[in-house]
C-alpha cells in the first residue's frame, strides 16, 4: 500500500475503538478484535483515528510499528482509505467485510467495469457498487465518472502512480472484470445488474449485519405520516357487489388437498360462457377483501385479508379490467376491497384499456384477449414507510401470496385462471392516472370460464 500524505485513513463507520494501555478493542458488532502488546506509536496512531480521519504522516506511519498496524486494520476491514491527489479526495474504499487477497498485479486481459458495478448517489454522495464486493468505491472527483464510460484510469490525468493504484482498487474490489470472461460465463451471463443488485440489496449479508438500517425501522414515523390504509376512491358511483355465503361455502367448497391438486394454469377460455358478475363478486371477496381494520397503538392502520402481509399494511390493490364479464359493462374497475365495491376507472375505448388487453395476447390460445384482466398494484408507501432495503421484495412476495390465493380460490370455483410474468406497467399509469412512485403494477392474472383445450400442467 503506498503511504504518503495522499492516504488518509478513518475507521470504517460503526466501528469503536477503545484503548487502553498497551492495547485496544475494536468492535463492530457483531464482530470484535482486541489488539494486544501495542507500542506507544500504535497506541497513538488509534487515539489519533478515534478523533476522525487522519493522514499517513499524522498517524506517524514513518514508524514501522504505525505501518505494520495500519495494515494489518486495512487488510481486515476495519479501515476505509481515502486516495488523494495533493489536497484533493478522489476516491474511498469504505469495507463493510473482510477484503480478500489483493490479486496479483501481472499483465492480464484489459478490465472494465463490471456489467454488475452500479453507479448511484447515497446521503454521503456518488459511490460505485457491486453486489458481490466486501467494499464501497466513493467517487469524490467527478474525473473518475469517466471510467463508467469505459475510461483506462491512465486517461484520467493523473499521475501514472495513482493511475495503477485505482486501477488496482477497482480490480481488487471486484468493480472490474474482463468482459470477456463475463458474457462466456454462463453464471455470469444469466443475471443482470438490477437482478444481482436487488438480490443482495434486499437481503441480509455482509453488507448487512445489524437491523439499524434494515427491515421494519419505522424510519419515517417522526417525519412522515403513514398512508392510510383505504386508497382515496375513485370518482363516480359505486357498483355494489354481492357477497357470497361463506357458511354454505365451507360446507360445499372442494377439499384443499382437492384444490391444491386440481390447481393449473389455464391459457384457452369459453368465451361463449363468459364469466359473470356474481362469480367475480364472489371471488373478489373470498380472496381479497378486507376483513376488518385495526389501529396500532401508534395510530398505523392493519387491515385484515384473507391473504398475509408483512407488518399487517396490505399495501396491494386489484383492478379488474373487463373484456366481456356478463352483467358489468366493459372498462377498466378499481375493487374497494372495504366496501366490496368496483368503481369505473377508465371506458373500455380508453387507449391504455386496449393496450392492458393486448398485452396478454402473448399468454393466451391463439393469441386472444382475455375475458378478465386482474392487475395487482401496490401503493408502495404503505410498506416503504416502514420497511428499509426490503420493501420492494416484500411487495413481490405479498404479489405471490395473492396470486396463490387467486388461483386456489378460482380452482375451487372451477374458473380459469393463469397468472402472467409481465404486464404494462406505462399502461397502467396512463390508465389510472396515478403517480408510479406512489402506486404501481406488480402483477397480472387471467380469469374467465376455461375453455375445452387441454390446461397446462404449470
Amino acid at each position: 500500500m503506498i503511504r504518503t500524505d495522499d492516504t488518509r485513513y478513518a475507521l470504517r463507520p460503526g466501528v469503536t475503538c477503545l484503548t487502553v494501555p498497551g492495547g485496544a478493542v475494536l468492535l463492530n458488532p457483531p464482530h470484535n478484535e482486541k489488539l494486544a502488546g501495542l507500542t506507544p506509536a500504535q497506541s497513538q496512531a488509534l487515539k489519533t483515528l478515534n478523533q476522525g480521519p487522519a493522514t499517513a504522516s499524522a498517524l506517524a506511519a514513518e514508524s514501522d510499528s504505525v505501518t505494520t498496524l495500519l495494515d494489518r486494520l486495512a487488510g481486515a476491514g476495519w479501515l476505509e482509505v481515502t486516495v488523494r491527489d495533493g489536497d484533493r479526495d478522489l476516491y474511498t474504499l469504505r469495507p463493510f467485510s473482510t477484503p480478500p487477497a489483493r490479486p496479483s498485479t501481472g499483465d492480464g486481459p484489459r478490465t472494465v467495469l463490471s456489467k454488475f458495478t452500479v453507479i448511484h448517489r447515497d446521503p454521503d454522495g456518488l459511490v460505485l457498487e457491486h453486489p458481490t464486493s466486501w467494499c464501497d468505491f466513493r467517487v469524490h472527483d467527478p474525473r473518475l465518472l469517466a471510467l463508467a464510460a469505459g475510461a483506462d484510469p491512465t486517461e484520467l490525468g493523473l499521475p501514472e502512480s495513482l493511475s495503477a493504484r485505482i486501477a488496482a482498487d477497482l480490480r481488487w474490489g471486484g468493480f472490474t472484470a474482463d468482459p470477456a470472461a463475463e458474457d462466456l460465463d454462463f453464471t455470469t451471463r444469466s443475471w443482470s445488474a438490477p437482478d444481482l443488485w436487488f438480490h443482495r440489496r434486499s437481503t441480509l449479508g455482509s453488507r448487512t449485519v445489524t437491523w439499524d438500517n434494515f427491515g421494519p425501522t419505522a424510519w419515517a414515523k417522526d417525519e412522515f405520516p403513514q398512508r392510510p390504509a383505504h386508497r382515496p376512491a375513485y370518482p363516480g358511483a359505486p357498483i355494489a357487489l354481492t357477497a357470497p355465503d361463506l357458511g354454505a361455502l365451507r360446507a360445499t367448497d372442494p377439499a384443499l388437498t382437492a384444490v391444491l391438486e386440481d390447481r393449473r394454469s389455464c391459457r384457452s377460455f369459453d368465451d361463449a360462457r363468459p364469466i359473470t358478475l356474481t362469480q367475480l363478486a364472489e371471488l373478489l371477496y373470498r380472496s381479497a377483501r378486507t376483513r376488518s381494520v385495526e389501529t396500532s397503538p401508534d395510530g398505523a392502520e392493519l387491515p385484515s385479508r384473507p391473504y398475509p402481509s408483512g407488518g399487517g399494511v396490505h399495501e396491494l390493490e386489484l383492478y379488474p379490467v373487463v373484456r366481456t364479464v356478463e352483467g358489468l359493462a366493459a372498462g377498466m374497475y378499481h375493487y374497494d376491497s372495504f366496501e366490496h365495491a368496483l368503481r369505473l376507472v377508465a371506458p373500455a375505448d380508453s387507449i391504455a384499456v386496449q393496450r392492458l388487453l393486448r398485452t396478454t395476447t402473448a399468454t393466451l390460445a391463439n393469441g386472444a384477449e382475455p375475458q378478465l384482466l386482474l392487475l395487482i398494484s401496490a401503493r408502495a408507501g404503505r410498506v416503504m414507510w416502514s420497511y428499509k432495503s426490503v420493501a420492494y421484495a416484500n411487495i413481490l412476495k405479498h404479489v405471490g401470496v395473492l396470486m396463490q390465493t387467486l388461483y386456489l380460490t378460482a380452482t375451487a370455483m372451477r374458473l380459469g385462471v393463469v397468472a402472467q410474468g409481465f404486464s404494462d406497467t406505462a399502461a397502467f399509469t396512463a390508465a389510472t392516472g396515478a403517480d408510479e412512485l406512489e402506486e404501481c403494477n406488480v402483477g397480472s392474472m387471467i380469469l374467465g370460464t376455461p375453455g375445452d383445450r387441454p390446461r397446462t400442467t404449470d
